[in-house]
């Protein structure tokens, strides 16, 4: 089809939307409710283009193109029309917004701000409306959802829908009266919500973020007789820098370790440390399944927003779960036990703080299986936010080491961070165990990328093991299925909640997309190859705690400690 854009002739082969013509173009169309990822919704209207002969204008996020349309992108009716969406897109932003941009979690990140930029929005000719003051859900331990922010651009609701598959968020109501909204609004903490954060990651406003935990983390260090530790996740270190400018990916490990330590915590240490260590426990499960004829696939259980998803919509397959805690809790669990003992410090005086990806860590500190591992958890943004606060700018830090023991890991502990890290750490693991030859090939192509269901059929011993390497809850529902549906039979299956793992988790920089989820991959690719040792049970660290303290792996106080059980919720 040939077509007009802006008075030049275009060629396309495909039957696309106008939108994504101007993209091919290279012309940028301003939006607020697109996502390349979900399905176009045409809500906001700030895309609309003039099309010849039309009457009106049209949504270019919906609007396939014709043979020979001719079509304007910024005619002066088009900058016209956008302004004035815009401008009643900015009043209907709520009465208590009143845009006061300072009080916002989005206030360095919102898109609002940057489309009216574009669109050239230099003043405000309509007052917010007065409405309704609509109240603040708070009843979530991990999510804060804000009403009187939402634009409803129903990204939220499809991201929850189309791609987790959750669909715990709706539009209810019409005209003025449209909202976004829960089951009854009942709120995101009483819903079957897993706590995931992809909803935060696609909101365009502050009408979603994390509950924040920055005000008691301050104050466990401000607090004398408090020994506050922090744990960081092995992908943090490749996204916090993008909250100081560094292009996506940059591995920033040993200035945020810099950093932290002039944040005043007493310890640095590293949550690939009980990476490593849930590898040990993990592998050995598994080799137990196996040998012994227990219940397979085994799931992997790193990932509390998967967990929450499979309690709630699949129990009966609770038993295929790993009973190993996630290295967020086995951390925790270690420092007020084998660490406490071991300096001689009153676990009761011991505040554990993990730095993680993830929103549903905020959640799973709070499980009374696990209560009091760990005390507090902050996402990558909000460990951020801290450096600032604490005028501490990354990029012009020294870097530092973190401390031993808990900070010594191996490569295979921070490719935890991208999917298909633990199945390919754990496989690393279980080779060398169960064949007692060294793995010569230590890199499982197989399992790597951002496919969302990858599969493999790995050879150990005399033994063929089938694989599975999920992530997104969307593609975590369809595999389930077809195992219940007897399609398909796995031995060994990692899930992960989010879209290519914890490096696309819900507490990461913004934006958080396919691009910089590629970028931050290959970064902890890259670190993995660099390390000293490459394989969880090379770590010298862990085979000192299992000498010391635990005496093997999966032994009666390692279950005690490292293990834990799970819920039917209904």
């Amino acid at each position: 089809m040939k077509i007009k854009i802006n008075g030049r002739e275009y060629t396309y082969e495909d039957n696309i939307t106008i939108f994504e013509a101007a993209r091919r173009s290279h012309i940028k169309i301003p939006t607020l409710c697109y996502n390349q990822k979900l399905q176009p919704y045409g809500s906001c209207r700030i895309c609309s283009v003039e099309v010849k002969d039309r009457r009106t204008l049209m949504p270019a996020c919906v609007t396939k193109i014709e043979d020979n349309m001719e079509i304007f992108t910024h005619s002066q009716k088009v900058r016209r029309v956008r302004k004035m969406i815009m401008e009643l897109i900015i009043a209907s932003h709520g009465i208590t917004c009143n845009l006061n941009c300072l009080n916002c979690s989005r206030a360095t990140s919102c898109e609002i701000r940057n489309v009216a930029a574009e669109i050239g929005i230099d003043k405000l000719r309509i007052h917010p409306m007065e409405e309704q003051i609509k109240p603040i859900d708070e009843s979530s331990f991990s999510i804060v959802r804000e009403p009187q922010k939402c634009i409803v651009c129903n990204r939220c609701v499809r991201k929850c829908s189309e791609v987790q598959g959750v669909d715990i968020l709706t539009i209810a109501n019409k005209g003025p009266e449209t909202h976004v909204t829960t089951f009854l609004d009942k709120g995101m903490g009483n819903v079957d919500c897993t706590n995931c954060g992809q909803c935060i990651l696609e909101c365009p406003t502050g009408a979603l973020h994390e509950v924040y935990h920055i005000d008691q983390v301050w104050k466990a260090i401000e607090d004398e007789e408090k020994y506050v530790v922090v744990q960081t996740a092995p992908a943090v270190r490749v996204a916090i820098g993008e909250e100081f400018g560094a292009n996506a990916g940059e591995i920033e490990t040993g200035q945020m370790v810099a950093g932290l330590r002039l944040l005043g915590f007493d310890k640095v240490f590293d949550t690939n440390f009980s990476a490593d260590l849930t590898i040990l426990e993990e592998g050995t499960e598994f080799i137990g399944r196996v040998k012994n004829n227990g219940v397979l696939p085994l799931f992997t259980s790193c990932s509390p927003g998967w967990i929450k998803f499979l309690e709630h919509n699949y129990p009966e397959f609770i038993p295929n779960l790993s009973t190993c805690k996630s290295p967020q809790q086995m951390f925790g669990a270690i420092v007020k036990s084998y660490y406490a003992e071991k300096n001689n410090i009153d676990p009761k005086n011991i505040v554990v703080v993990s730095v993680m990806p993830c929103v549903a860590k905020k959640f799973e500190r709070s499980r009374p299986e696990m209560k009091g591992d760990v005390d507090y958890v902050l996402t990558t943004r909000e460990l951020g936010k801290m450096f600032k606060q604490a005028g501490i700018n990354l990029r012009e830090v020294p870097p530092e080491m973190y401390d031993d023991p808990l900070g010594e890991s191996s490569g295979a502990a921070v490719i935890f961070g991208a999917t298909g890290g633990v199945m390919e750490a754990a496989l690393r693991t279980a080779y060398e165990v169960l064949t007692g030859h060294n793995l010569e090939k230590l890199d499982f192509h197989e399992v790597r990328g951002i496919i969302g269901v990858k599969e493999a059929e790995i050879t150990i011993g005399n033994k063929e093991i089938k694989v599975a390497v999920v992530n997104g809850l969307g593609n975590a529902k369809k595999v389930l299925e077809m195992i219940k549906k007897k399609e398909k039979e796995y031995h060994f299956i990692e899930f992960m909640a989010c879209p290519g793992g914890c490096i696309g988790g819900g507490g990461q920089p913004i934006p958080t997309n396919e691009d910089t989820v590629i970028e931050r991959m290959t970064s902890i690719y890259d670190i993995d190859m660099m390390s000293k040792y490459r394989k969880s049970h090379e770590n010298p660290s862990v085979k000192l705690l299992y000498k010391e303290f635990l005496g093997e792996p999966n032994s009666e106080k390692a279950h005690h400690l490292l293990h834990t059980t799970y819920t039917a919720r209904k």
